[in-house]
């Protein structure tokens, strides 16, 4: 049961971390809006979750492509993705996704 002006720990949507909190609202005997003690930002209670991550719709589309051409390239090759030399399994090539050089920028001494 939480009071008015309480401490709760949440996840502050400003912040992006779990952070302390002051109860702002209550809806019955349960916090509803919080006021995170940091960046003075006021949200509704979560519960201490983070919000789901976002996904790219074309990302995804993009990738289930790849995987699809690739499966209809193995099925060319052999039946069921089997290839023809001593029964192995055709593995598909995977990219590795970009990685951003952190050395970017920074002049050399």
């Amino acid at each position: 049961m939480a009071r008015l002006g309480d401490d709760i720990d949440d996840y502050c949507v400003k912040c992006k971390r779990v952070m302390n909190h002051a109860v702002v609202s209550l809806l019955g005997d349960a916090a509803a809006k919080v006021r995170c003690r940091t960046c003075y930002s006021d949200h509704d209670f979560r519960n201490e979750q983070a919000p789901p991550p976002k996904i790219d719709p074309r990302k995804v589309a993009a990738q289930a492509e790849k995987a699809a051409a690739a499966a209809a390239a193995a099925a060319e090759a052999g039946e069921s993705g089997v290839a023809e030399s001593g029964g192995a399994v055709a593995e598909v090539p995977v990219e590795a996704p970009a990685v951003k050089s952190a050395a970017k920028g920074r002049k050399k001494a």
